[in-house]
């Protein structure tokens, strides 16, 4: 397999793995279409994959919303070179959710935690992000110098905007643009657009490049690109090709070389800063306190 040439080293900020034999994955019964992602996903699968892609290394992040899956991912990424970090799910709104983080961090591989994550875009209680004791962890999590990734809806920026806003000290990921849909039409959703540049106006924010890059050709996506330099800066986002999930339209390769082509305009040192610089580990490392 021929390698891509890249500009510069390529770190993938957002992938998954999973085997529903070994846990359930509710969310993949949720539509027909996600059909083929119904089997086993793994790192030795994505490895070549990202090789011939110029990817030098990649973060996990969670699937499901289960305790058992995080100690699986950190043990994961001590196992081979590429996974160099993981965004995992706990319990925010449990009392002891502060021993429960350091228990993940004393855990085997607890060293790659990066971040933790909540799958907001399932979540049955519309003002989640707005709960006393949501709020409590999340202060822990900035505590501990962990990210918090938002995987949601557009219609739920506006209650992630608030919530960034309350909590200055911690690091907010946006996955996916919010999930925006790009298929819609050439112009970026107003509605959308408010929102995610009142996110992006906020210092302790940051967005993933990702999910959307599997969703159009380059040029379709250019638009919601832009409007993400834009708002967010180079220095403020991060690609993330949303592996297996682009492969039900787009190969990995070939979500790599759009985002190449998203950037190409950049200067080398912004191309860096998005395609091969940032990483969630590094974010919580440089995290306000």
């Amino acid at each position: 397999m021929t390698r891509m040439a890249t500009p510069v080293p390529v770190i993938d900020a957002h992938h998954h793995v999973w085997d529903p034999a070994v846990r359930a994955q509710p969310w993949l019964d949720s539509a027909d279409e996600l059909a083929p992602l119904r089997r086993p996903f793994a790192v030795t699968d994505l490895t070549p994959l990202a090789a011939a892609a110029g990817v030098t290394a990649t973060v996990v992040v969670q699937t499901v919303a289960e305790p058992a899956e995080t100690p699986e991912l950190l043990a994961l990424a001590r196992t081979g070179s590429l996974v160099a970090a993981v965004v995992g799910w706990a319990d925010l709104t449990r009392p002891g959710i502060g021993d429960a983080i350091a228990e993940l961090r004393a855990a085997p591989g607890g060293e790659f935690l990066a971040g933790l994550r909540h799958p907001l875009l399932s979540e049955p209680d519309p003002g989640w992000l707005a709960r006393p004791d949501v709020r409590r962890g999340l202060r822990a999590l900035a505590a501990a110098g962990l990210t918090f990734d938002l995987v949601l809806q557009p219609g739920q920026l506006a209650a992630a905007v608030q919530a960034a806003a309350a909590l200055p000290e911690l690091i907010f990921v946006l996955d996916h643009l919010g999930n925006v849909d790009v298929t819609a039409g050439i112009a970026p959703d107003e509605t959308w657009a408010a929102s995610f540049g009142a996110l992006a106006a906020l210092p302790n924010t940051v967005c993933k490049l990702s999910g959307i890059l599997g969703e159009a050709p380059a040029d379709q996506l250019r638009p919601y690109a832009d409007l993400a330099l834009a708002a967010f800066g180079p220095q403020r986002l991060m690609f993330g090709p949303d592996w297996p999930v682009c492969t039900l339209r787009a190969g990995y390769r070939d979500v790599v070389a759009r985002a190449v082509a998203l950037t190409a305009s950049l200067s080398p040192a912004e191309q860096a800063a998005i395609l091969g610089r940032h990483c969630p580990r590094r974010l919580s490392a440089a995290a306000p306190r």
